[in-house]
C-alpha cells in the first residue's frame, strides 16, 4: 500500500494529488510531527493556566474578539464555531478536492503551531484512511480568515455532525463515523478555531488544478504540433537559434519539445515556402507562436506550483502558539490571508484561458478552407452541405474559449469587508481557485476538440497525398491513441460522446505519457 507521511514541513503537491485521487493511500503522521503537535498543545495548556487572554481561546471570534469566554464555556465555544461557520452553499466540492483539503489541513496542524491535541489530528487523518469524505459546499469563503465555511463543514464530521460520503452513501456525520468504527471528537480549547482557520481549500483546489494544468500544457504542445502537421506548417519557427535570442527558459523548453515531437514528420512544408507558393512563407500566429504563448503559460503554471508547495507546509491559522524559551506565547497575525493563493490562481486562470484561445484558433484554421488555402475540405467533411462535419465542434470550442474570458476576471481584485469591518480586506482566494479549476476544465475540452479535428485533418492529408505520410516521432502515438478512441467521420455523427472520449484521454494523462515514452525511446 502506498503511504504518505505528514510532518508539516515536506508535503508535496504530487502527494496531495495522490491522496486526493486514491483512497488506498495510507496517511501517517511522522514522529517529529506528533512531537511538534504535543509541544504546541502544552503551550496552549500553559497559556490557559497562566490566565492569558488569547484570541479564540478565551475570547469570542471576529467582531466578538472583545467578549471574554470563561473556562466553563470553552468547549461550547469550539463546538459552536463549527456549527455557526458551517454556512456554505452551492454544489459540494468533489471528493478529490475534499480529500486534498483534509490532507492540507492535517499537514498544517502537524507543523506544530496550531495547538491541537495529538488525538484530534489523528482523528482527522483517520477520516482519510477510513474513506470518510465530508460533504463540503463549494461556496462561502472570502479567503480570510482563510476558508472558514468549507473547513467548518469538514470539521463538523469529526464531532459527529454535518454530512459525509461513506461507502457510496451520503450519511449524517455521526452515522458515517459509526459505520467506519470511529468515535466523535470532543474539542478542547482552540481546536475548533485551528480546524477552521486557514487556506486549505484554496491550496487544495488550486493545487489539484495546477497538477492538471501541467498535464494540459503538455497536451497543448502535442495538439499544437499535430495541428501544425495537419495544416502543413513550417518547423522553422521552432529553430533553437530563434529562441536563444529571446532566452525565456520555458519558451526555449517548449520550442525544443515541439521540435522533438515533430522529428521525422513528412507533414511539414519546407522552410521558407517556395517561389510557387509565396503566400505561405510564414504561418499564422496560432502555429508560429506556439512556444511564445505556451511557454508563457508554462511560466504561470510553474509559479502556481511554487506558491502552493510553500503554502502546503505553512501554518495558516490564527493565533499561532510558540515556546519563547521556557514561556509559551500566542501570536495573533494574518497567515490565514489568501492573497498569495488568490494571485497565483488568478494568474493561472488567465494563462489557461489564453491556452484555450490559441487552441481554438488552430481548430478554426482547420475547419475554414479559406484560411487553410483549400488544404482541407470545409469543416473537415468530404460532402459538405448534407454533412456539417466539425462546424459545431468548433462552435463549442469557441463558446468555451469565450466563457473562459469571463471566468478569468481576477477574483483577487475584489474585496468585501466582513465581520463588522474587523475583516476589512479579504482575498477571494477560494473563488480564484474555483475559477482556475473551471477554466482548466474548459481548456481540456478545447484541447480534446483540437486533437479530434487534427486527427480528421491528418486523414484527409493522407488521402490527398495518396499514401500514409509519416507523422512526427511524438505525435504519431498520440494520433494512434485518438484514432483508437474515435473514428474518422465519413458522415455526420453525434459529436458530444466523441469529444468526451478524447477529453478523457486528455485528462487521464495518457496522451502526454505516450508522447514522452516515444521520445524517450528515440534518445
Amino acid at each position: 500500500m502506498a503511504e504518505v507521511t505528514i510532518d508539516g514541513k515536506s508535503l508535496t503537491l504530487d502527494q496531495v494529488a495522490l491522496v486526493a485521487q486514491d483512497k488506498g493511500v495510507a496517511v501517517t503522521i511522522a514522529p517529529e510531527g506528533e512531537e511538534a503537535v504535543r509541544a504546541s498543545r502544552e503551550a496552549v495548556e500553559a497559556l490557559l493556566q497562566r490566565g492569558d487572554v488569547v484570541y479564540g481561546v478565551t475570547t469570542g471570534f471576529g467582531a466578538f474578539k472583545d467578549r471574554q469566554i470563561g473556562p466553563e464555556q470553552r468547549e461550547a465555544l469550539q463546538r459552536n464555531i463549527l456549527r455557526s461557520h458551517a454556512a456554505g452553499v452551492g454544489a459540494p466540492l468533489s471528493e478529490a478536492a475534499t480529500r486534498a483539503m483534509m490532507l492540507v489541513r492535517a499537514n498544517t496542524l502537524a507543523r506544530g503551531f496550531s495547538g491541537v491535541r495529538p488525538e484530534t489530528l489523528a482523528a482527522l487523518v483517520a477520516l482519510l484512511n477510513r474513506g470518510i469524505c465530508p460533504v463540503v459546499p463549494s461556496q462561502g469563503s472570502v479567503g480570510a480568515s482563510g476558508d472558514l465555511a468549507p473547513l467548518a463543514h469538514m470539521a463538523l464530521v469529526l464531532i459527529g455532525e454535518g454530512e459525509a460520503w461513506y461507502g457510496g452513501e451520503r450519511l449524517p456525520g455521526g452515522e458515517a463515523l459509526k459505520r467506519a468504527g470511529l468515535q466523535p471528537v470532543t474539542l478542547g480549547a482552540k481546536e475548533g478555531l485551528a480546524l477552521t482557520n486557514g487556506t486549505a481549500l484554496m491550496a487544495a483546489v488550486g493545487g489539484l488544478a495546477t497538477v492538471a494544468a501541467e498535464n494540459a500544457v503538455a497536451v497543448a504542445d502535442i495538439a499544437g504540433a499535430l495541428s501544425l502537421e495537419a495544416l502543413e506548417g513550417s518547423a522553422q519557427p521552432f529553430d533553437a537559434r530563434l529562441h536563444a535570442a529571446r532566452p525565456h527558459p520555458r519558451q526555449i523548453d517548449c520550442a525544443a519539445y515541439i521540435r522533438r515531437l515533430l522529428e521525422a514528420s513528412e507533414f511539414l512544408r519546407p522552410a521558407g515556402g517556395s517561389p510557387a507558393d509565396p503566400a505561405r512563407v510564414q504561418d499564422a500566429y496560432s502555429l508560429r507562436c506556439i512556444p511564445q504563448v505556451h511557454g508563457a503559460v508554462r511560466d504561470a503554471v510553474a509559479y502556481a506550483r511554487w506558491a502552493i508547495e510553500i503554502e502546503l507546509n505553512s501554518a495558516t491559522d490564527n493565533p499561532l502558539v510558540f515556546w519563547d524559551g521556557e514561556e509559551p506565547v500566542a501570536l495573533s497575525g494574518g497567515n490565514f490571508h489568501g492573497a498569495l493563493m488568490a494571485l497565483a490562481m488568478d494568474t493561472l486562470a488567465v494563462a489557461l484561458a489564453d491556452l484555450g484561445n490559441i487552441s481554438e484558433r488552430r481548430v478554426n484554421r482547420m475547419v475554414d478552407e479559406r484560411i487553410n488555402d483549400g488544404l482541407l475540405p470545409p469543416f473537415l467533411t468530404a460532402r459538405g452541405g448534407v454533412n456539417s462535419g466539425f462546424m459545431l465542434a468548433h462552435v463549442t470550442a469557441a463558446a468555451l474559449a469565450s466563457e473562459n474570458k469571463t471566468l478569468a476576471h481576477p477574483a483577487s481584485v475584489d474585496t468585501i469587508p466582513t465581520s463588522a469591518n474587523v475583516e476589512d480586506h479579504v482575498s477571494m482566494g477560494a473563488a480564484a481557485a474555483r475559477q482556475a479549476a473551471e477554466v482548466l476544465g474548459n481548456v481540456e475540452t478545447i484541447l480534446a476538440i483540437e486533437l479530434f479535428a487534427a486527427a480528421q485533418a491528418i486523414d484527409f492529408r493522407r488521402a490527398r497525398a495518396g499514401r500514409s505520410l509519416r507523422l512526427g516521432r511524438g505525435t504519431a502515438p498520440v494520433y494512434d491513441r485518438v484514432r483508437a478512441a474515435v473514428p474518422f467521420l465519413e458522415e455526420d455523427a453525434v459529436m458530444a460522446p466523441l469529444i468526451e472520449a478524447v477529453r478523457a484521454l486528455v485528462t487521464s494523462g495518457e496522451l502526454s505519457r505516450l508522447a514522452a515514452e516515444a521520445l524517450s525511446r528515440s534518445n
